[in-house]
């Protein structure tokens, strides 16, 4: 029990030199990167920069200790700093302290819903996020997390929004306040980043242009020009202090939690399912890793971090940097509280302008076009899904463009398992093998007495109409002439109440027609169905078979079998006389 809630205890008794070398290296350069990334991604959030670091300190530590993933790196992240500024900015609060007090509790919430929600065993929540609904949802963020952090490469100010109309319009009504300094530096930082990028993705590009912005201001003088700085960064770690409860916000607060939560867990098991195929040595633990970024955005806020998640970007860092343990994440953590303890002056003159070209040219490469493009050629429905959650992300806002996405994503669920697929099987020629006739319609043989139809899903109170009206066209198209109709059952795996009641009459309304209605294939749990419910006595047990071929071969009854009984055996011996 120890080890499945602390995972660390399955590595930390066998690590050795072999490891420390590869987690010293990778923690270092994820360290490396954290430095400017989360100094960035607190700007997005709204924040100081200097919370960024505090959300690089100890929210890594735990998830190393409690994390199931052994190269996930966890800190601060765009997406999430995006939806927590969307979300507490919408409540217009008075001033900066009021709103660090607003994120460090939605903070806790966060991590309180991702606790809860790990007890609780409910790590399948996150199959409700589908990926069209992820991929327009983070192309639309993109952009608008992009055009926010225009005001940087501008040298203006301009009120944030999460729709974009409002926040083209507030940018355009800016634009007689830019400083041309700072456009030529953001411009030629952005340009500068993506060469460098391009170059070689080893480099790190992101510190390098920390340490080149904060070398040229300070040799050149350029805050004299206009061109802001980061200013005085308060030196030492955080110190300890629970986040301030505002239970008269929780209404408001709670809603906008449950959505980062999943969000950032959805995140996070994605990228570590991805690295996981790389390492077979161990298995992710979906329960356990919501329970690990929960103890972690807990934990964090007491010590003045906003939410955290998995980074795409630093995981495959520190993968392959050579990261085989958590030990990796402390290792940077440990970085960062150095630079906290004894660097800080040194970002003084960090023009915010560097930051700003850092999030756009990182975030701009999370807008994927191949994707839509895919799903264009072969899934129109998912698709228009796509599309759906991408406009109204930007144009509604970010939490109610993905709630929204995830609604009509289910809606679509429910539209495809209402009107299922419905296949009328013929026998292909010398086979005892039935396949659907509209896609071998040169190999199958047609019975004209006899209508074989395989229904494609369960059958629930939501398809059954659809189920009986399909099954009549079917029969009313085959004529006077049809004898027998045969339920290919093998992908039925459940038939509610509903379903048994309407199969019980379609069952008693052929009959009267002169029509026998025969079941084939069913599995185990839809045999107990149709014995539990009584429905086999109304269909009879003779009518029930294994395989298709047997129902389509033995469909006489008793009577009519022993009269071809008869009738074979008086053929016989008239042979023999």
């Amino acid at each position: 029990m120890l080890i499945r809630y602390f995972p660390f205890l399955s590595w930390i008794r066998n690590y050795d030199r072999s490891l420390l070398y590869g987690d010293l290296i990778a923690g270092i350069t994820v360290g490396i990167m954290l430095v400017p990334q989360g100094m960035a991604y607190a700007m997005i959030a709204g924040m100081p920069p200097i919370y960024g670091l505090y959300a690089s300190l100890i929210p890594p530590f735990i998830y190393a200790l409690t994390g199931t993933s052994r190269q996930l790196a966890v800190g601060p992240v765009a997406m999430d700093s995006l939806l927590v500024a969307a979300g507490v900015g919408a409540l217009h609060l008075a001033g900066i302290e009021d709103y660090i007090a607003a994120i460090l509790f939605l903070t806790l919430l966060i991590g309180g819903v991702q606790l809860l929600l790990g007890i609780l065993k409910m790590g399948f929540f996150v199959n409700f996020l589908s990926k069209p609904v992820i991929s327009g949802f983070t192309s639309a963020a993109a952009i608008l997390i992009g055009l926010g952090q225009l005001k940087h490469i501008l040298g203006t100010e301009f009120e944030q929004s999460s729709k974009i109309h409002l926040l083209i319009g507030n940018i355009v009504g800016s634009l007689g306040e830019i400083n041309p300094y700072t456009l030529i530096f953001g411009v030629l930082a952005a340009l500068v980043i993506i060469i460098l990028n391009r170059v070689s993705k080893k480099i790190p590009t992101p510190l390098l242009m920390v340490v080149l912005g904060i070398l040229i201001v300070s040799i050149f003088g350029l805050d004299t020009l206009g061109i802001r700085v980061v200013g005085q960064i308060p030196k030492g770690l955080p110190a300890f202090q629970p986040p301030p409860i505002l239970w008269d916000r929780i209404g408001q607060l709670l809603p906008i939690a449950i959505t980062v939560a999943l969000f950032g867990f959805m995140e996070s098991i994605s990228i570590a399912k991805t690295v996981e195929e790389r390492h077979p040595e161990y298995e992710l633990d979906a329960n356990q890793e919501l329970r690990a970024l929960g103890m972690s955005n807990i934990l964090g806020s007491f010590f003045h971090s906003f939410s955290v998640s998995g980074s795409f970007s630093r995981t495959a860092v520190n993968d392959q940097a050579g990261a085989k343990t958590g030990m990796s994440l402390i290792f940077s953590a440990l970085l960062v509280a150095g630079v906290l303890l004894f660097l800080t002056p040194v970002f003084h003159n960090l023009p915010t302008v560097v930051l700003g070209a850092i999030i756009i040219v990182s975030v701009f490469g999370l807008i994927d076009l191949k994707y839509p493009m895919v799903l264009w050629k072969n899934r129109k429905d998912e698709f228009l899904l796509l599309v759906a959650t991408f406009l109204m992300t930007l144009f509604i806002g970010l939490i109610e463009g993905i709630l929204l996405g995830v609604l009509l994503s289910l809606l679509l669920l429910v539209y495809r398992i209402s009107n299922p697929h419905i296949a009328i099987l013929g026998r292909i020629k010398g086979t005892n093998y039935f396949r659907n006739i509209d896609r071998f319609s040169d190999e199958v043989e047609i019975d004209p007495d006899k209508l074989i139809l395989r229904f494609d899903a369960q059958l629930y109170f939501g398809n059954k109409d659809y189920f009986k009206k399909q099954l009549y066209k079917q029969i009313e198209k085959k004529g006077i002439g049809l004898k027998v109709v045969v339920l290919n059952a093998e992908a039925i795996n459940y038939i509610d109440s509903s379903a048994t009641v309407m199969l019980e009459r379609i069952i008693l309304d052929l009959r009267e027609k002169g029509i026998k209605f025969l079941i084939a294939g069913a599995i185990g749990p839809t045999r107990d169905i149709l014995y539990s419910s009584g429905l086999i006595d109304v269909l009879g047990e003779e009518n029930l078979f294994v395989q298709t071929f047997e129902a389509v071969d033995g469909c006489f009854d008793q009577q009519e079998r022993s009269m071809i009984q008869k009738r074979v055996s008086l053929q016989s011996k008239s042979k023999s006389l």
